[in-house]
C-alpha cells in the first residue's frame, strides 16, 4: 500500500490539487478533509456562503488553502472561481470532490493513475467518476436522472458516458479557464463536459466507489428547479450542436481528409457491419420522407443516436426531401393516403378540390397517413438494398485482403 508521502509526490509531480466546494455540510466536512489530508495537503476549499459552522470548522485546518465567499452563489459559480484560483496558485489540474461524504478519498488514486498514463502528445483529458448507477443502494431518482443526462450528452456530442453527473472529477485548468460558461448551479457540471467534448478534449469515465448515507448526507439539489435548468440547458445544446457544432466538425474533417477518405471513414464507416451502415441510410430516408417538417434535422440525430448508427450518413440521406423531390414526395404521400383510406388512386388530384375546412383536415390526415406509410416502406426497401450491397462489398474486401 502506498504511503501518504508517495501520494504527496504524485500530486506535486502532476501539479494537481484537490478542490472542495462546500455549502452547509458541517456534519461531514471535517471528516472529509481529514481523510483527504492522508493523501495530500494540496487542497483548496471554497466555502460558498455557508450559514452553519463551516467557517469555524475550516479554521482548524491551517495547512489547507481556504476561500470564504460572503454569499451563496451556487456550485457552478464556486467551481468557476475555484478553477481560476487554482491556476493562479500554479496548478495544472484539480480533482473536485463533494463535501457531503459520499466519495472515497482513496479513489484519488484512480484519477492520478489515469493522468499518469498520458503521453505528452495525447489530447487533454477530463475525467468523471463512474458511480456504477445500476448497483444496489443507488437511489432510483439519481439513476433515472443520470440516464436522462447521459442519453442527451450522447445526442449533443456523439460520445457515450455512463455517468455524467458525478461531482468527483479531474479537470484540466487551462482548458476550463479558456471556456466561457453561462450556468451557475448544478447544471454547470453538464456544461463543462459538453463544451469540453466540443473542444476535442478526451472526456471519459473512471470507476469509483460511492456511499449513499441518507441519514448524514445533506444534498442541496432541488428536484424541480435544478431538473428544469438541466432540461433547458440540454434543449439549448441540441440546437447548437445540430445547427453548428456537428456540421462544423464534419466540414473540418472533410477539409482535412479529402473527399475519398472522408467518404470511406465518415460516411461508409468501413469498420461497421453491413446492417449498421444500411440502418443509418434507412433512418435518413425514413426521416426525410416523414411528415415532420421543420424538425427533420433534430429527429434524424436523435434516432441515429438512439440506434447507435452513423449520424452523418443518416443526416445526408435525410436530405432526400430537398426542393426538386418535395412535389413528388407530397404527391405520392397523398395518393398512398387516398388508397389506404379507400378512396383509390386519384389521377385528377388538384389543389382546387380542397374547398372547405373539412376538406383541409381530410387532406392533411390523408397526407400524414400516406407520408408515414411511404417513409416506412421506402426505408425498409432501402435497408434491404443497401444491406445486400454492403454485404457483397465486404466479401470483396475480405477476398482482396
Amino acid at each position: 500500500m502506498e504511503t501518504s508521502g508517495i501520494y504527496q509526490n504524485r500530486f506535486k509531480a502532476l501539479n494537481c490539487c484537490v478542490l472542495v466546494p462546500t455549502y452547509n455540510n458541517e456534519g461531514t466536512l471535517a471528516s472529509v478533509l481529514e481523510d483527504l489530508l492522508v493523501y495530500t495537503d494540496q487542497i483548496l476549499v471554497l466555502n460558498d456562503g455557508s450559514t452553519d459552522s463551516t467557517k469555524q470548522i475550516l479554521q482548524n485546518f491551517k495547512q489547507i488553502e481556504v476561500r470564504n465567499f460572503s454569499k451563496n452563489k451556487g456550485k457552478g459559480q464556486a467551481l468557476k472561481k475555484g478553477f481560476k484560483i487554482a491556476e493562479e496558485l500554479g496548478y495544472d489540474y484539480v480533482i473536485t470532490i463533494d463535501s457531503d461524504g459520499q466519495h472515497y478519498p482513496d479513489d484519488l488514486d484512480v484519477f492520478l493513475s489515469e493522468l499518469e498514463k498520458r503521453k505528452p502528445k495525447d489530447k487533454e483529458v477530463l475525467l468523471i467518476g463512474d458511480r456504477n448507477m445500476g448497483s444496489d443502494g443507488v437511489p432510483g431518482v439519481s439513476a433515472t436522472g443520470n440516464d436522462f443526462s447521459s442519453y442527451w450528452y450522447l445526442v449533443v456530442t456523439g460520445f457515450q458516458l455512463h455517468d455524467t453527473q458525478s461531482g468527483y472529477r479531474l479537470y484540466p485548468l487551462k482548458v476550463m479557464n479558456s471556456i466561457t460558461f453561462y450556468t451557475w448551479k448544478f447544471e454547470f457540471e453538464i456544461e463543462t463536459i459538453v463544451k469540453a467534448t466540443w473542444r476535442k478534449i478526451d472526456v471519459k469515465n473512471v470507476p469509483i466507489k460511492v456511499l449513499y448515507d441518507e441519514k448524514n448526507r445533506v444534498s442541496h439539489f432541488r428536484p424541480f428547479w435544478d431538473i428544469v435548468r438541466i432540461v433547458l440547458l440540454y434543449m439549448w445544446f441540441v440546437l447548437v450542436s445540430f445547427l453548428w457544432i456537428h456540421p462544423r466538425n464534419k466540414y473540418r474533417d472533410f477539409k482535412q481528409k479529402g473527399f475519398k477518405k472522408f467518404w470511406k471513414e465518415d460516411i461508409l464507416k468501413s469498420s461497421e457491419s453491413p446492417a449498421k451502415k444500411a440502418t443509418a441510410i434507412a433512418v435518413g430516408i425514413f426521416v426525410g420522407l416523414s411528415p415532420f417538417w421543420g424538425i427533420h434535422t433534430f429527429l434524424v440525430f436523435v434516432l441515429a443516436a438512439l440506434l447507435k448508427v452513423n449520424k452523418v450518413t443518416a443526416f445526408l440521406f435525410s436530405n432526400i426531401s430537398i426542393p426538386p423531390f418535395i412535389p413528388v414526395i407530397v404527391y405520392l404521400s397523398f395518393q398512398i393516403g387516398s388508397l389506404v383510406m379507400g378512396e383509390g388512386w386519384d389521377w385528377t388530384l388538384k389543389l382546387q378540390s380542397i374547398s372547405s375546412t373539412t376538406d383541409v383536415f381530410l387532406g392533411l390526415g390523408q397526407y400524414i397517413l400516406g407520408s408515414l406509410i411511404l417513409s416506412i416502406i421506402a426505408s425498409i426497401l432501402v435497408w434491404i438494398v443497401f444491406y445486400l450491397l454492403f454485404s457483397v462489398l465486404n466479401k470483396k474486401q475480405i477476398v482482396k485482403s
